[in-house]
């Protein structure tokens, strides 16, 4: 097995809402809901109470992943609840100013930063600013990837040189080799500085997902970059046998991941995606039926202002796939491109 200190991205070389719909675990029935970006049973609570200015939930979640070095629900949960911080930051406030040292809220305040920064009409500059905070975060415990999960996409926005990138990538896979968000964040980065060049992206997420262990997240890269390739329109055209490879792995993994969840629902729903684009209708309908009652923001609000409605006719457009009927595509709304509005 290759050593995944050795994957080297391709220029490291030498030189909350709900709406009706049908149940989709047991087969398609009506009167039931979908949920929207549903919170799993761990986050919940620290959501409601953070809604009631009390972070004491939120921070024995942050602590007992960082325990437990459960990274990806760790990464999960920080960019849920800065999310949620963006609009109401008392409870964090708060929490910093009883405990100003503390990993997770700095890690957190960390997420609150950059999020705001990447909305500014001067992101580059803005991002340079904060950049203090992720070095903080980074600080305070160094086994955790999440800060630097951060940093990845920090440099990303902040349009840093591949020297810099390069040195902020070895550390992260220092403390976690398989870690997804890195990897992530290491593909966009990519993306974004040879744009058009998927095959680059590829060969990385392959690289990546062939050294990880058979359940680990990162068995998804691949399929990330189809859905990059699947939702531009510039560069050269790839082989499909490449992309129906991407998500027959993603296929494999998604057994192992728990059933009609909301942990893995941001994955399925990308599979889903994928897989209406490459017709392949029996393994979408599959999907959604392991995918259970949850649709997630991304990809949907990639090529749509409607994310939820997106999945939905998404959804019926399967189902009369599977039925022999004429289905619709996953195609943007917008026209042209998809827009990348995330990080």
């Amino acid at each position: 097995m290759v050593d995944t200190m050795a994957i080297q991205l391709p220029f490291i070389r030498a030189s909350r809402m709900t709406r009706t719909a049908s149940h989709l675990v047991s087969g398609p029935r009506t009167d039931d809901e979908v949920l929207l970006d549903a919170p799993d049973a761990r986050l919940s609570p620290a959501l409601v109470a953070a809604a009631r200015d009390d972070h004491g939930p939120a921070a024995a979640l942050l602590r007992a992943t960082r325990a437990a070095a459960e990274w990806e629900r760790r990464d999960r949960y920080v960019t849920r609840l800065a999310a949620f911080a963006r609009s109401r930051a008392d409870w964090l406030d708060a929490w910093l100013a009883t405990a100003p040292q503390d990993p997770d809220a700095l890690l957190l305040r960390a997420q609150l930063a950059v999020d705001r920064a990447w909305q500014s009409p001067a992101r580059a500059e803005a991002l340079r600013e904060v950049s203090p905070l992720i070095t903080a975060a980074a600080r305070a415990d160094h086994d955790d990837p999440v800060p630097w999960r951060l940093a990845l996409d920090h440099a990303r926005g902040a349009q840093a040189g591949h020297t810099y990138f390069e040195e902020l990538w070895a550390a992260a896979v220092r403390r976690a080799p398989h870690h997804y968000g890195c990897h992530e964040s290491a593909l966009r980065y990519l993306a974004a500085s040879w744009h058009g060049s998927h095959q680059e992206c590829f060969d990385f997420a392959d690289r990546a997902a062939q050294d990880a262990p058979a359940d680990a997240l990162v068995q998804a890269l691949p399929l990330r970059a189809a859905f990059g390739y699947l939702t531009d329109d510039c560069g050269p055209e790839l082989p499909r046998e490449r992309l129906d490879a991407a998500a027959d792995r993603a296929i494999a993994l998604s057994p192992r991941l728990p059933t009609a969840d909301p942990w893995p629902a941001r994955m399925r729903n990308l599979l889903v995606f994928v897989l209406v684009r490459l017709e392949r209708w029996p393994d979408a309908r599959e999907q959604l039926r392991l995918n259970g009652p949850y649709a997630t923001s991304f990809p949907w609000d990639q090529v749509s202002d409607d994310p939820l409605g997106h999945f939905l006719r998404v959804r019926d457009d399967i189902l009369a796939g599977a039925a022999g009927r004429p289905p619709g595509h996953p195609r943007s709304e917008r026209g042209g491109r998809a827009r990348s509005r995330d990080h």
